[in-house]
């Protein structure tokens, strides 16, 4: 079945809490990530996406504006199950792709560690030393749009 991503503030509240219960699925439960850093402040200014197949939502990512013509990608996280599917580049494509046609040429991004292969698979590069936040530790990364 087909895996379709769409904007969350074009579709219901039920998709959004459906967004929002995996990142506490994989942020929170799984990865131990306080709930304070997870939901935050940005949540309400961001530009969310969303991962669907068969009216399940699998998987989930965001963008905030950065700076002059830069977004900063994040939240991105798909159920444990369906992860190495494809669902998270779609998410990152997807997000990506909008960025660019709402003028901006640049995308920044703190992935874990864990993630960087991934990332790096998607033309990001890494930069700047490893840092950690809550508890993880990360790599900014950067691309062009």
């Amino acid at each position: 079945m087909e895996i379709r991503v769409e904007i969350v503030a074009a579709v219901s509240d039920e998709q959004i809490a459906a967004a929002h219960a995996i990142r506490r699925r994989v942020f929170i439960e799984e990865q131990r990530v306080p709930e304070g850093i997870e939901l935050d402040a940005d949540d309400a200014r961001a530009f969310h996406a969303i991962a669907i197949r068969g009216g399940q939502v699998l998987g989930c990512g965001r963008y905030v504006e950065h700076g002059e013509g830069e977004v900063k990608i994040g939240r991105m996280a798909v159920i444990r199950e369906l992860r190495g599917s494809g669902i998270g580049r779609a998410i990152l494509e997807f997000l990506m792709r909008a960025a660019r046609e709402r003028g901006y040429r640049r995308a920044i991004l703190h992935a874990q560690l864990t993630a960087q292969g991934f990332y790096l698979k998607q033309g990001f590069q890494p930069f700047g030393e490893v840092f950690e936040e809550a508890g993880i530790p990360h790599r900014a990364m950067s691309r062009e749009l």
